[in-house]
């Protein structure tokens, strides 16, 4: 067999696509318009993009506090772009360290109450250099069944033994540390907010159980960072920071930028940064990049109304779809899932939603689990409450049509 024969049976064959979760084959979907993918935006503002030259409101956007487009964090990439240049050319490692990169770590490691940060490239990068870096041979890293794909993928690169536990159920977790052997190091990776669901970890409940075991544990608040405790992520949401040994997060969330960061005690974030491959082996984080994050936590400090606006959106978003008849899971957050079930249906409704002005993303397996096939919806503190109306309405019509709500 031709190594490539599997790639042309993708586009040709709808049993090669469906054996590997598509419901369509792709090319067939992209010639009827039902390709939810890769689809790109002429222009964006944040709460409102166009696509092919028609405006829709934008709830499939993970820019929670709405600051990509605020003129201080433009002003601060353009100002460092002038002074820095567009690229450091080379690698934290050697020559890719900007006095940035050091203000910013300083800065983010006291916002999350921590002792040390270290500045990646990316969030998924961030994942798979942590853990990889720590777990060694004869080490285990348990993490949630939901947990982001950066963390599955950085414990297949480490050497040690991966487990999972069912989806915030503590029992499992129990069972599983008490399964680890005794002498071995251990690693509890969670997500602070799970991505698809929008529902928070149980870390009050989470770490009473680490700690009888001996396991280290580790928050990543991608999707945290802006949303709970503040600002601050999950830990402070919930007042344990001083039980969390590691706090990660992204800056292309509520940071407006890319990259992410790892946070904990000083001899930990040090071996990390000497062993952390995905940091070592990679271009550092551009001086546009860090100055948009260190412009956007400025903000964030000084209009904390940010987040409580989210919030009061979120929480009125998920008052109102469970008033209309729509399943949307466990969301105590701005991520808010429409859980549809069926491939075909969630794409027909991403479809109808499109079409009448409502942009949002269409979540299929394996990215959720099969027959949970979902509309993920997610907020920003820039929108208005003229626009949730309009998504309401939308919402309420779409899902009457075809038959999701009564």
């Amino acid at each position: 067999m031709d190594l490539f024969d599997k790639c042309a049976g993708f586009f040709s064959d709808p049993a090669v696509a469906q054996a590997i979760g598509y419901a369509t084959n792709p090319r067939t979907a992209q010639a009827m318009g039902l390709y939810p993918f890769f689809i790109a935006l002429d222009q964006t503002e944040g709460t409102e993009v166009v696509i092919a030259g028609k405006r829709l409101i934008m709830i499939g956007s993970n820019n929670y506090l709405g600051l990509t487009t605020h003129p201080k964090v433009r002003q601060a990439a353009i100002d460092a772009i002038r002074e820095y240049g567009t690229s450091c050319t080379g690698s934290r490692f050697l020559n890719g360290t900007l006095v940035l990169h050091q203000q910013l770590e300083e800065q983010l490691a006291d916002y999350v109450g921590m002792e040390k940060a270290l500045v990646f490239s990316t969030g998924y990068q961030t994942n798979l250099g942590t853990i990889s870096a720590l777990i060694g041979r004869g080490d285990v890293v348990v993490i949630d069944k939901e947990d982001h794909a950066s963390i599955v993928d950085g414990c297949r690169l480490a050497l040690g033994q991966m487990k999972r536990y069912r989806h915030n159920e503590l029992d499992d977790l129990d069972r599983v540390l008490a399964g680890c052997p005794p002498d071995a190091g251990k690693l509890v990776v969670v997500d602070g907010v799970f991505s698809m669901g929008g529902d928070i970890a149980p870390l009050p409940d989470i770490i009473p159980i680490c700690k009888k075991h001996g396991a280290r544990l580790m928050v990543d608040d991608a999707h945290s960072l802006g949303v709970l405790g503040g600002g601050r992520g999950t830990a402070a949401h919930f007042g344990v920071t001083a039980d969390v040994d590691l706090i990660m997060g992204t800056f292309s969330k509520s940071f407006a930028s890319i990259g992410g960061f790892i946070a904990g005690s000083e001899p930990v974030i040090h071996w990390i940064q000497h062993f952390g491959r995905s940091l070592m082996f990679s271009a550092s984080l551009p001086a546009p990049n860090v100055a948009a994050v260190l412009a956007a936590l400025q903000i964030m400090k000084a209009e904390p109304e940010r987040v409580q606006r989210v919030n009061e959106i979120g929480e009125r978003m998920r008052r109102e779809y469970r008033r209309l008849g729509f399943k949307i899971g466990a969301s105590e957050t701005p991520i808010i899932p429409i859980v549809i079930g069926d491939q075909m249906d969630a794409i027909m409704a991403w479809k109808a939603l499109l079409e009448a002005g409502v942009y949002c993303n269409v979540a299929l397996p394996p990215a959720v689990p099969e027959g949970q096939s979902l509309l993920r919806t997610s907020y920003m503190a820039t929108h208005t409450d003229e626009q949730m109306d309009c998504v309401l309405e939308v919402f309420a019509k779409v899902g009457r049509t075809l038959g999701l709500i009564s």
